[in-house]
């Protein structure tokens, strides 16, 4: 059993920043890729970034140049580095990890970008 807890949302304004974090505890397996994905109220969840074992990230267009996704397998966590943010970006923020099997969602961490 591996439960995620995701952290580090807040109340920012346009053009801030904020690190959310997201870590695994339990019975860890090796995750070969870590994702944080978002839901905005009345809106499907949809896949923020990506990143694999060897590195490899992936990101949903509106978030390239801005997000950073990174993980440090040692603290069994995934982080989600956000600049500039706007206010398209206010969700509800989830990570996923996958592997032989997926993590349940958690609770998700709000984020929310004044406008």
């Amino acid at each position: 059993q591996v439960q995620v807890a995701e952290s580090g949302g807040g109340l920012v304004q346009i053009g801030g920043s904020l690190r959310l974090s997201c870590v695994a505890s339990g019975s860890i397996p090796s995750f070969a890729t870590m994702t944080w994905y978002r839901q905005a109220p009345g809106k499907q969840r949809e896949l923020v970034a990506a990143v694999t074992t060897g590195g490899n990230t992936n990101y949903l267009d509106s978030v390239k140049g801005r997000f950073t996704i990174s993980r440090d397998n040692a603290k069994n966590t995934v982080y989600l580095q956000m600049n500039s943010l706007k206010p398209e970006d206010t969700a509800v923020y989830y990570c996923r990890l996958w592997g032989a099997t997926q993590t349940n969602w958690g609770q998700g961490t709000q984020v929310t970008v004044s406008s």
